[in-house]
């Protein structure tokens, strides 16, 4: 197998913070990259560019045949932006989003409600504030969602529902997805899970999750 994943970490986090999800991504026979981006403090397209670069050196220096890309949170609106502009000269494969408040996120505009909300979502704010439109790029997007109720992100968004602790699971689903599922973690959680890690080979190797 010459596939290939980028993992993208979301909101104030780094790239080491995936590092047991990367683990058994590796275990599954892909072979897995990190990608660092800065959440707050840089303007997002300057990531998006830097994102689809790699994507086209691993293919042409690595000759991967697939490339795909693993998100959690804010690092799968990462992911799904960077789609926008079209996929020419980009080696094919799929996304997968962890968590991902792919249609707005309560919990960030509960933060705008504190005094230094604007400034600890920074560039990040309008993402995670209105989300993402529906999906019609020609990846095939699948969306694992935690319900899990552990994070302090429940208290700020004041949900209604099953939700991850800091993502509500209605946050998550997006017209034009391909496939969606719910596992038992918190939204952390979603990055250590076994079962959440299984789903997202089943996606990356099929298209679609494994529905009991």
């Amino acid at each position: 197998m010459n596939e290939h994943i980028i993992l993208l970490h979301g909101l104030w986090m780094r790239g080491f913070s995936m590092l047991a999800l990367r683990q058994r991504l590796s275990h599954a026979g892909f072979i897995v990259h990190g990608f660092e981006y800065a959440s707050v403090v840089a303007q997002p397209q300057r990531s998006l560019s830097r994102l689809r670069t790699r994507m086209r050196t691993l293919a042409e220096s690595r000759s991967a045949t697939r490339v795909h890309l693993v998100g959690h949170s804010l690092g799968g609106i990462v992911a799904l932006q960077s789609m926008r502009g079209g996929e020419d000269h980009l080696p094919p494969g799929r996304i997968v989003c962890l968590g991902t408040p792919l249609s707005g996120s309560a919990a960030a505009r509960g933060l705008l409600e504190w005094p230094m909300g604007e400034r600890m979502l920074g560039y990040s704010m309008r993402a995670l504030l209105d989300g993402v439109p529906a999906w019609s790029g020609e990846r095939e997007v699948g969306v694992i969602a935690g319900i899990l109720q552990h994070g302090l992100g429940a208290w700020l968004g004041n949900f209604h529902g099953e939700h991850d602790g800091t993502v509500a699971v209605e946050e998550t689903r997006l017209p034009g997805i391909a496939d969606h599922c719910v596992v038992q973690a918190s939204h952390l959680g979603l990055l250590f899970s076994a079962e959440a890690a299984e789903q997202a080979v089943c996606f990356l190797n099929t298209g679609r999750f494994r529905h009991e």
